[in-house]
């Protein structure tokens, strides 16, 4: 049985490079810093990191919640991610949005105030 998101895996060709982005992107240091991965806690959830990988910005498509769309889309661009998906409302006040991190990945973003943080488990 399939309980929900507990991790998103990004391949990061350098390691030290991505930890170092991603520890500022997210103001926050792994949990889990070792060779073979590095693990993030974001929001009660994994965002690890795979070294010696290949980035890519299509398959499986994450997207991480925020809690003001255009603030945090701004703040990917300033530190360094490029432009894939503008910020996009879908219906319901549902906004999305894509870049592609420094390391090549697809890393997208979600505002919505649908969302029930109580029934993550």
């Amino acid at each position: 049985m399939i309980s929900g998101l507990r991790t998103a895996i990004y391949p990061v060709a350098d390691l030290e490079a991505a930890k170092a982005w991603y520890t500022e992107m997210l103001g926050i240091k792994p949990y889990f810093d070792q060779p073979f991965f590095v693990g993030f806690t974001v929001g009660g959830f994994e965002l690890g990191l795979l070294p010696n990988a290949e980035a890519g910005i299509i398959g499986p498509q994450p997207l991480w919640g925020v809690a003001d769309i255009h603030v945090a889309y701004k703040r990917l661009l300033d530190l360094g991610a490029t432009e894939l998906e503008v910020v996009t409302e879908v219906g319901e006040g549902i906004k999305v949005a894509a870049v592609k991190d420094p390391f090549g990945n697809r890393f997208g973003i979600i505002e919505n105030p649908i969302f029930d943080l109580k029934a993550v488990r």
